[in-house]
């Protein structure tokens, strides 16, 4: 299970490419609103129905996804109860994904600490790790990161080899014509 989750002004391309992705090679994911409203309008004005509210987590998940966009990063960072769940998971050692200027969430949680770590160029002074790389994809231990838009079918399909494998990944992303 995989929850990602959507705040007012997310990053369209980020949050439904991962779902997309994961859907078709039937990885259980769940989008989940941190707003007291199940549609969600992304940062480019395209509205999504998340599948549940925050307060309706009844499962714990085997990774977190936080998607990027200005200002949905800023309303995932404000939400108490999210960032309590990622000090929580961070704890269990559970998968933590976050791209373009999300994972500066973590950066800011101390999470990333000693770490590697990619986001988007503009936010890397709030990324707070020990090592910024400017890969389509950096994992350390447990953390995925990446740097954006750009960079969203790299990162789904790492997320996907982590929790399939490798073949699925690969399976997918010559079925979407996927050529790098």
């Amino acid at each position: 299970m995989v929850y990602l989750f959507l705040a007012t002004g997310f990053e369209e391309i980020e949050a439904l490419t991962v779902v997309d992705m994961m859907r078709r090679v039937k990885i259980d994911i769940k989008t989940v609103s941190v707003t007291k409203e199940l549609v969600v309008t992304g940062s480019h004005g395209i509205s999504v129905t998340a599948d549940l509210l925050f307060e309706d987590i009844k499962e714990e998940a085997d990774m977190l996804v936080l998607p990027g966009g200005i200002p949905g990063t800023l309303n995932l960072k404000a939400h108490d109860g999210l960032t309590a769940m990622i000090m929580e998971y961070a704890t269990k050692n559970k998968y933590m994904a976050a791209i373009c200027a999300a994972p500066t969430i973590y950066g800011g949680l101390g999470l990333l600490e000693g770490r590697r770590a990619s986001c988007y160029p503009e936010y890397e002074k709030d990324l707070h790790a020990k090592e910024v790389l400017q890969d389509a994809v950096v994992q350390d231990d447990r953390f995925i990161t990446s740097s954006g838009m750009g960079t969203t079918i790299d990162f789904a399909l790492h997320l996907i080899t982590l929790l399939a494998d490798e073949e699925t990944s690969a399976q997918l992303a010559k079925k979407i014509i996927y050529t790098v």
